[in-house]
């Protein structure tokens, strides 16, 4: 294979995986924790936390705390699997990349 035909290959991958990272970035991905809710981009941005009020009396909070760490963290790991799902193929099994 001659320079130019993998130079051509490349840009092609390049562009390829650029794509697939832009769809993620692009994706809301939802975290849910028994009465909370969070929604994030696929960037990692919170972008809404919605709390079920009527579950929760005000001597909760600290509950309430647990459950939102809990619906973040659950929504990042969304992205993470979506990340490695669709970017995977380019990086051959090398977690951390993107």
């Amino acid at each position: 294979m001659n320079i130019q035909a993998m130079m051509k290959q490349a840009q092609k991958l390049q562009k390829d995986m650029m794509k697939a990272k832009e769809e993620i970035d692009n994706t809301t991905f939802t975290g849910k924790s028994s009465f909370v809710t969070v929604e994030i981009k696929g960037t990692k941005e919170v972008q809404k936390v919605k709390i079920d009020a009527e579950k929760i009396e005000s001597d909760e909070i600290e509950m309430l705390e647990d459950m939102i760490l809990v619906a973040i963290n659950d929504a990042n790991k969304q992205v993470d699997e979506e990340t490695e799902k669709k970017m995977g193929k380019y990086t051959n099994g090398m977690p951390g990349l993107f």
